[in-house]
């Protein structure tokens, strides 16, 4: 039997998966780094980091049926420690995969208001969904890269979809209380 909400579930458990690991990877940056002038569409690891939490905040609100809007990205870097930031992702990361665990059939292509200041944006559940995991893709490969330029070594981010990966993700997924046949299911 299909299960059109499936995707979307994956999605968000891979979402978190991936954010841990490149904020645990993050956390391990020598001082100076994190806030270090790079070339990329933000102007460092940080800055890159908080505009994820920043939009996630904005889209996930909206999901949820909020009003929060422009208000989201008020201060651009609410974050100046990774610590302080992790968790307010990891929070925000929760909730993505409660609504999503939440979806139907017929939610998918629910109404979603998203509050842009003067007007009030109206797209497809599902279609808010796919843009926030393509936002949320492209800047996390954005940090991947300039942590090149670093100490650090990038972590692997693309280990979670496929059965496959399962030794990959074994760590992590112990350590998140997650477990593999209920990932998979």
């Amino acid at each position: 039997m299909t299960d059109p909400t499936r995707v979307f579930r994956k999605l968000a458990y891979n979402n978190r998966l991936a954010n841990l690991r490149l904020h645990n990877a993050v956390g391990d940056l020598f001082l100076g780094e994190w806030e270090a002038k790079r070339t990329s569409f933000f102007p460092s690891i940080r800055a890159t980091l908080n505009h994820i939490l920043i939009v996630d905040w904005f889209y996930v609100d909206a999901l949820e049926g909020g009003t929060l809007g422009p208000k989201a990205w008020e201060n651009e870097e609410p974050f100046h420690e990774i610590g302080q930031l992790r968790e307010a992702q990891r929070l925000v990361d929760e909730r993505l995969i409660a609504f999503c665990e939440g979806l139907t059939d017929g939610s998918l292509a629910a109404p979603v208001e998203v509050h842009r200041g003067t007007r009030i944006q109206i797209d497809r559940c599902d279609d808010i969904l796919s843009h926030l995991f393509q936002h949320q893709t492209h800047h996390r490969g954005q940090v991947h890269a300039m942590m090149a330029g670093t100490t650090i070594r990038p972590p692997q981010l693309d280990e979670f979809i496929v059965g496959d990966d399962a030794a990959a993700r074994a760590a992590e997924i112990f350590d998140l209380g997650w477990n593999e046949d209920w990932l998979m299911r």
